[in-house]
């Protein structure tokens, strides 16, 4: 039961890390998935509840980081608080009209669409959507490197 519990854990694994990047997929959620089952299959023989819990924060965190680096890309761009809450909105509006393509092109344009609406010149409303996509792209990895951590740390708890 160990062998199939770990092969069905290492295709979720390889689920929530292509989640990171495909925003269709809640990457890390997946991948805490994948250890519960394992869990559950195994007994939770090797994983306690400390594990899980630990695994959780680092479950927020990624969320976490995913909200505040287009924030953070803004703002080391010289955006303003408009261009933030209008990468916020842009989000939400990209992922109702374009599905997920809305994730990386709506941050964009409603941070320029922000810092025009207050009357901010063009070219530092493009440069505010820019520092969206890059704190987008530093969020991606950085999830990427938590997730990676997650999972080194599962393979840890198990094999230790």
């Amino acid at each position: 039961m160990a062998i199939f519990a770990l092969i069905l854990a290492i295709l979720f694994f390889i689920a929530g890390l292509a989640g990171s990047v495909l925003p269709v997929l809640p990457g890390a959620i997946l991948i805490w998935l994948g250890m519960l089952i394992y869990g559950i299959l195994t007994k939770f023989t090797t994983l306690n509840a400390l594990f899980f819990v630990g695994q959780g924060l680092a479950v927020a965190t990624t969320y976490s980081v995913d909200y505040f680096a287009g924030i953070l890309g803004v703002k080391r761009f010289g955006g303003s608080r408009a261009a933030g809450y209008g990468s916020i909105a842009g989000t939400i509006v990209g992922m109702i009209f374009w599905g997920p393509a809305g994730l990386i092109f709506g941050p964009f344009i409603g941070a320029i669409a922000g810092e025009i609406l207050s009357n901010k010149p063009l070219d530092r409303a493009i440069r505010s959507g820019w520092g969206t996509l890059i704190g987008l792209f530093g969020g991606t990895i950085a999830k990427l490197i938590i997730e990676i951590l997650m999972i080194i740390w599962f393979f840890w708890a198990i094999y230790h």
